[in-house]
């Protein structure tokens, strides 16, 4: 098992928070009528996507009948199909279609998480549920660090959650911390690099670690944004396309040009 699978592991086995606990559980117990032949994860719901990811995508937590009934992020309702719909028409995943674990969906280049692992009530964690769930957070991004260079964020929450995981897992957040907004963008730098006179330099090889991570805000994919208009697909694209671009991650044809 790889490291980042067993982080998966452990994060699916996790039982910190008695509210989240209790939530997640019963919502697996009385179902939604539509969903009555489901059984449901209602357990925290791990990252997704290929341990050697060089972009991020950060939500906000599972939704009670999506992540928390399939046991995959965005996987399960209208939220994942705005998210998988607009990547595989980057090229980003391999299906617009996300319904369960096995529906045969896979990444290229980018893994799917969020601050929080248990689907919360009325899609709102405290505070406390945010910082308890932070580490798993945190060591996720330490085992992508080697090769991350980009990531998205969904939502200010996803944005408030993410600045102090990215600070513990060693980069260096500024301060004050950068607001969030749709379009904002701001490249942490190493905590282990020096700056001097003339520029950013590594510091000794044996300190050194990976290179910069770019953030780039999102307004979430909920309902309420996509069914508005406050974001639409075009101004999801262009943000993952950017985010992609800055990861190394080469683009493809739109999908009506794919073989």
């Amino acid at each position: 098992m790889n490291p980042l699978d067993e982080l998966d592991a452990r994060i699916a086995g996790c039982a910190a928070c008695p509210r989240l606990v209790a939530w997640r559980e019963e919502v697996g117990r009385v179902k939604r009528a539509a969903f009555q032949d489901w059984t449901y994860w209602a357990r925290p719901v791990p990252g997704f996507g290929p341990p050697d990811a060089s972009m991020v995508v950060i939500g906000l937590a599972p939704a009670a009948h999506g992540g928390n009934r399939t046991g995959r992020m965005f996987t399960g309702d209208r939220s994942g199909d705005v998210l998988y719909k607009a990547m595989y028409e980057l090229g980003l995943a391999s299906s617009p279609f996300a319904v369960s674990m096995d529906d045969g969906l896979t990444l290229r280049g980018v893994r799917v998480t969020s601050p929080v692992h248990c689907a919360p009530p009325e899609n709102k964690p405290t505070p406390g549920e945010r910082d308890m769930c932070r580490p798993w957070l945190v060591r996720e991004l330490e085992l992508l660090a080697p090769r991350l260079r980009s990531a998205v964020i969904l939502g200010a929450f996803g944005w408030q959650a993410a600045l102090p995981a990215f600070a513990a897992g060693g980069w260096r957040v500024p301060k004050p911390r950068p607001r969030f907004a749709h379009g904002a963008r701001v490249t942490l730098e190493r905590a282990d690099t020096r700056v001097t006179g003339g520029g950013t330099r590594a510091a000794a090889p044996e300190a050194s670690g990976p290179g910069s991570v770019t953030l780039y805000g999102c307004f979430h994919v909920s309902q309420r944004n996509t069914f508005t208009g406050r974001l639409t697909p075009d101004m999801l694209k262009d943000v993952l396309r950017a985010a992609a671009g800055e990861a190394g991650i080469a683009p493809y044809a739109p999908a009506d040009e794919r073989a």
